[in-house]
């Protein structure tokens, strides 16, 4: 009898367990969603225009927007989105506003999110791996 009622308690406290880093990547993905961050790279020309900040520099609007054939003012609404979403920082210097890739920033919001997805998620290949077993 004990060792059903030991195997119960685990399995609640695995339930419980679950249900937490549930929990936790809905908050992680929540906040990633409320930053901006999916919807700032969701367009192909805001990618462009994160692509040509890679290189680690600062760069203008007008040396960004070599990489895309649309208007400077384009380039600029763009580089504004990408900087409200915490990717891309700016400083104006004279007259300029200059950008730079804002790398941790990015990576911090994605590996955050990814860890609380590994945490309450199976992988897909574990899950077939658990059906298998089971």
């Amino acid at each position: 009898m004990q060792t059903i009622n030991g195997w119960l308690s685990a399995a609640h406290d695995m339930s419980s367990d679950c249900r937490a880093a549930a929990e936790q990547a809905r908050r992680a993905l929540d906040v990633v969603l409320e930053s901006g961050l999916f919807k700032a790279l969701a367009d192909p020309t805001r990618v462009a225009v994160l692509g040509a900040l890679l290189d680690g520099d600062e760069a203008t609007v007008s040396e960004v927007a070599r990489c895309c054939p649309v208007d400077l003012s384009v380039v600029s609404r763009h580089l504004g989105v990408l900087r409200d979403a915490g990717v891309v920082g700016s400083e104006k210097q004279g007259r300029e506003v200059h950008y730079q890739l804002r790398a941790s920033s990015l990576i911090d919001a994605l590996r955050e999110l990814a860890d609380s997805l590994e945490r309450c998620c199976p992988r897909d290949g574990d899950r077939q791996s658990e059906k298998k077993e089971g």
